[in-house]
Order: structure tokens, then sequence, then C-alpha cells
């Protein structure tokens, strides 16, 4: 499956003092998204880095169409878009209780070698996984 969906609660300490979620920190949760559609496929996010490999995110673009607000149950929506050489892309998406969409956003992460700090191929697991979904 190419799709992961996750709920995530909005915390106090993540809205100004009108009780909205300041706008940065939807990437923490589009990133909880990301990890999870992962872990939900099989791959540990923190054995890739134990074996050497980080995947950062090269760019972003984030689309923000209503205010998610303090102690909202929101359900981040991760869609697997596509990958090339050292490239992985993701589609992404939150809504909010009431089920109207919050926020777009899609991503490019870039898989690293932690030891030299330059792009690499994805591992072989990886490989094997995305060929499946694709």
């Amino acid at each position: 499956m190419k799709d992961h969906q996750i709920e995530v609660r909005v915390r106090y300490s993540e809205t100004d003092q009108m009780g909205v979620v300041y706008h940065g920190n939807y990437i923490p949760y589009f990133e909880i998204g990301r990890v999870e559609w992962l872990r939900n496929k099989g791959i540990s996010y923190k054995k890739m880095e134990e074996s050497g490999i980080a995947l950062p995110i090269v760019s972003m673009n984030i689309n923000y169409k209503k205010s998610a607000r303090y102690d909202e149950l929101l359900t981040v929506h991760t869609v697997f878009k596509s990958q090339t050489s050292v490239k992985i892309e993701f589609d992404c998406a939150i809504y909010n209780e009431a089920e109207e969409l919050l926020t777009t956003a899609q991503f490019i992460l870039v898989f690293v070698s932690l030891k030299t700090g330059r792009p690499i191929a994805p591992p072989d697991y990886i490989l094997e996984l995305l060929k499946t979904i694709e």
C-alpha cells in the first residue's frame, strides 16, 4: 500500500495564544507521518540510521488551507509518490476530526551516508519494498 494514516492530538505547546497551531509545528506532524509510513512497511528509521543511512528533507512545499486548533485530533495521511536513484518523494495531508482538509505538503528526501554526508542509493531492502508498492 502506498499510503498510511496516523492520528496526532494537538498539544497546548504547539499553539499560539488563540489556540491555533503555529505554522512551523505542522512539519513535525508530517515527520511523524513519514516515520510511521516507514515503520508500517517494516522499516525502522532508527535501524536505518544505525546502519549509517539518514534521510534528510531537501525540498518541501506546504499549503495551509485551514487552521488546526488545540486538542483537535488530526489525521496525517502520508502517500508514497516516487523514488528515483537517491531520492524519495511523499505527498501528505492533514485532516481534522470533521474530516476537513487543513494542510497539504510534498516532501523530497535524499538517502545520505552518515559517514560521508553524501547522497547514496537506498539499501536493497528499501528498493525491494518500493518495487512492491509502485
